[in-house]
């Protein structure tokens, strides 16, 4: 009987692109994916898949508060952490909400394959960077992209979404992807706790 798979994550190009790695891989049976944590947990209501590939970063709720809420609910259900993001603390308490494993958005077929094989034998599994964020001491470091830069210090001067697109030269829905990786990145409720800690931390002025 194939292992049942689904996947949350808003953007469809990582869905497709999930999907066509998986579609032929044997034992594996693709649900279909949700784009929300609402439409998750209204799927879950209906059909459970053995496997969630789950982005920690979605629209209307984050993954890690979103992995808790599936594994209270449907316990037998592995939930393995999807993201760009290679950082202990969003790794680490990724796993504390009950995951079972964690792999970036550039995995390979292989890693994907052994993730899920992995999970459904009960043990943990963490992709090969993933594995190395956790073993080194300077991991609590926040790395941003000169792009993401250039965004929050534009946030901490106060400008609006619109206003920096347009200083940038960016589209508004790309200003909102950086503001919300920023937001994950520094683990921040908003954008004063944001800029907050990015002063403290000395990475802005």
């Amino acid at each position: 009987m194939p292992h049942k798979l689904f996947i949350v994550d808003d953007h469809y190009m990582v869905i497709e692109g999930i999907h066509s790695l998986l579609q032929h891989e044997p034992g594996m049976e693709w649900m279909g994916h949700a784009t929300h944590a609402a439409s998750c947990l209204a799927f879950l209501q209906k059909e459970q898949p053995d496997v969630i590939l789950m982005d920690i970063n979605l629209p209307d709720m984050s993954g890690i508060d979103l992995c808790a809420e599936v594994k209270k609910q449907y316990p037998g259900i592995f939930v393995i952490g999807l993201s760009t993001f290679n950082q202990f603390s969003l790794i680490e308490k990724m796993m504390n909400s009950g995951a079972s494993g964690y792999v970036l958005k550039n995995a390979t077929r292989e890693e994907l394959v052994e993730a899920i094989q992995t999970v459904l034998k009960r043990k943990t599994y963490f992709s090969r960077e993933a594995a190395q964020t956790m073993r080194k001491d300077d991991t609590r470091k926040i790395v941003l992209t000169r792009r993401e830069k250039e965004v929050l210090e534009l946030i901490a001067d106060g400008m609006t979404n619109n206003e920096i697109a347009q200083k940038l030269f960016i589209s508004v829905t790309t200003v909102e992807t950086h503001r919300r990786n920023l937001l994950t990145k520094f683990e921040a409720k908003n954008i004063v706790s944001l800029v907050k800690t990015a002063i403290q931390q000395q990475i802005i002025q």
